[in-house]
């Protein structure tokens, strides 16, 4: 009996009609071919073209497109300049000595076991040490970093650019605002002593990890200066100069990173310090938290997608920032703090709502 759905071919008249080639039949020879699948046609990994090891005074890295999103492992180097000018989706550090280290945006989490006295630039969605001395990281993480039996561990905000980076944050499912850089969490606390300090804020990238020498690598068009930095340089946890702060908030779409990346230049450049910033989606039940009078103002513009909330600190942060967002933002919706006397609750009611969101 037939399948419920086959239908008999008549035969040709005058005979039986000849069969094409089946599926696993090669139609020139007739011979049975192994059958294909998908897995099959991708491109072969070759893992030594994602690992660094055993390399003692050398200048190496991967341009960009050459990761694209794999593993990549760097163990065993001593003295060397490494620079990973792509995406990846982890990448472990073990056993690295004196060595100065830039890693571009990373998915998932970025390890450092038994490493001394390097110098780091990285952005990722994770950051930790374990068994770690010495290390002084310019970092952009999205969750709480975490250190482990590490000790003289040093964190400042990352500083970088290159003309690629913006779409592999993008590829790596990274936000340039959410940044946590200066919240470390020590697994491993030492009764009267601190495992880990910041940074001074007048520290530069490249006195601590300098451009590639190499020809093959001096083709990037890296800047390290901070005011064209891909991630906005924040304050984190050190101590606000004012005891006025004010927060700024711009809704979803087609400009929002651009209108508040011109905020932070207006506002920086008058002086103001940017203390932090969030990147987050809201419900409206969210808003009458963060906005109260003004939530039914600014509900609807919430299902466009995540805002981006801006908290800038200084004497007379809430008056500044009002006058320039009437100014230059003229036609657009922004929620800015009314008063001094609201703006620290605020600034409060928006990132512990931010934080809980992002599970901090």
């Amino acid at each position: 009996m037939g399948c419920f759905f086959s239908r008999r071919r008549k035969p040709a008249q005058g005979g039986r009609q000849p069969q094409p080639a089946g599926a696993g039949q090669d139609a020139g020879t007739g011979e049975q071919k192994a059958p294909q699948y998908s897995w099959d046609l991708r491109a072969k990994i070759d893992p030594k073209d994602y690992t660094f090891s055993g390399l003692k005074n050398e200048t190496v890295g991967r341009l960009p497109g050459k990761v694209a999103g794999q593993q990549f492992v760097i163990q065993d180097c001593e003295n060397c300049k490494i620079y990973i000018f792509d995406h990846s989706a982890t990448i472990t550090i073990d056993d690295c000595v004196n060595c100065q280290i830039f890693l571009g945006p990373i998915k998932g989490s970025v390890f450092f076991r038994d490493c001394k006295d390097c110098k780091c630039v990285v952005a990722c969605q994770q950051f930790r040490t374990r068994d770690c001395r010495k290390l002084e990281v310019f970092l952009c993480c999205a969750t709480q970093p975490i250190i482990e039996s590490s000790t003289g561990m040093k964190f400042g905000c990352f500083q970088y650019y290159y003309p690629e980076l913006a779409l592999q944050f993008k590829d790596a499912g990274l936000s340039i605002f959410n940044n946590t850089w200066s919240n470390i969490h020590d697994f491993t606390p030492v009764s009267g002593e601190n495992n880990w300090g910041l940074l001074p804020e007048t520290a530069v990238v490249q006195d601590y990890v300098p451009l590639p020498s190499s020809e093959e690598l001096k083709a990037i068009r890296v800047s390290t200066d901070a005011t064209k930095s891909i991630v906005p340089i924040t304050r984190g946890q050190r101590q606000k100069n004012s005891d006025e702060s004010c927060l700024a908030v711009f809704f979803a779409g087609d400009y929002t990173t651009a209108n508040a990346r011109k905020l932070i230049d207006e506002m920086t450049s008058k002086g103001f310090q940017l203390v932090q910033t969030k990147e987050v989606l809201m419900k409206a039940e969210d808003a009458h938290r963060v906005f109260q009078q003004s939530a039914l103002e600014f509900i609807p513009l919430l299902e466009k997608g995540p805002v981006v909330a801006l908290e800038f600190n200084g004497d007379g942060a809430v008056e500044q920032c009002r006058s320039t967002v009437n100014e230059v933002f003229s036609g657009t919706k922004v929620f800015v703090s009314e008063s001094k006397a609201s703006a620290s609750q605020d600034v409060d009611n928006f990132y512990n709502f931010a934080d809980m969101q992002m599970g901090m």
